[in-house]
Parts: C-alpha cells; structure tokens; sequence
C-alpha cells in the first residue's frame, strides 16, 4: 500500500508528515536513518487532508497553544512496538518518563532495552512523543531527531507548561 506525504518546515528541521487509509502513519526526520521507520511507496500529496490537519496541529505546538494532538494514528509494528508507542501517548505534556517506567506501565518490568528499541523506531515522533522518554538518570538519552531536537521539544513544552498553564 502506498504512502502520501508533504514535507513541513518546523524549528526542529524539516519534517515529512506520511499519511496512509486516512490516518497519520510517520513524522519523518530530515536527518532520519535508512529503514528506521519502514514505509511503502511514497507519493507526494500537499492536499491530503490528514497532513494538513497534521501540520495546522504541528504548527499550533510550535507555537506553545496546543498541548494535545487530536488525530487518527496508523501504528505499524509489532504488537510489543505497538504497546509501547500507545503508552508513549500517555506521557502528560511537559512530564517524561524513564525506559524502566515505560516497561512497568506496559507490564513487562524487565524489557528496558526492548521499549528503548521500540522507542527508537517510534513512527509518528512529537506526536507519540518519544521524546519524553529520558534515561532513568534524567539524561537525555538517543532520538531519531537528535538529542538537540528533543531538548528543544522538551525546553518548549516546559515553557509553555509555565507560561499557559497547560
């Protein structure tokens, strides 16, 4: 099955926003390493209604006004990948998260590397926010984006928590 896609600039570099059945199915990086996100054919499409949406939603974030996506997702992996992207949706905005708590959340207390893998080849990244995911130390830890990006996602949602009360 092919992919649509449309590319939109952002602060964090250019992202390609993939859409597959009327749902968002990847958030692609500029610097994105080969095969980490595995997609069929891609077709360039501006007006694909789900992308636009996905952008207006992006660029409502970038902003510091919208603190919550509201979009129809197209998770492709294993069912493990799956599990661990979903309780990536529940890290609350501002707030992160260890590896270790992520695989206690999904009841498999003693899978850290594997949810560490699972996260690095999250598809849909800002939205199914990743980048929450911190090392049980409170460093920052690796990012399909890199560790800048996600210091720049995690700073912006931090501010806006404090400046709007999200």
């Amino acid at each position: 099955m092919s992919h649509e896609y449309t590319l939109m600039p952002s602060p964090v570099g250019q992202l390609t926003l993939v859409a597959r059945a009327g749902r968002l199915a990847a958030i692609l990086w500029e610097t994105e390493r080969a095969n980490r996100v595995r997609l069929g054919n891609l077709i360039e499409a501006r007006d694909n209604p789900v992308l636009l949406e996905t952008q207006r939603q992006l660029h409502e974030y970038f902003a510091g006004t919208r603190s919550h996506f509201e979009l129809e997702l197209d998770f492709a992996g294993t069912v493990f990948q799956k599990q661990v992207w979903q309780a990536l949706l529940t890290i609350p905005f501002g707030e992160t998260r260890s590896y270790s708590q992520i695989a206690k959340q999904i009841g498999n207390p003693a899978a850290v590397r594997a949810v560490g893998a699972a996260n690095g080849r999250n598809p849909i990244s800002i939205i199914a926010p990743c980048h929450r995911v911190i090392g049980a130390s409170g460093t920052l830890t690796g990012f399909a984006g890199g560790l800048e990006a996600k210091q720049y996602l995690l700073t912006l949602e931090n501010r806006c928590q404090t400046n709007m009360g999200f």
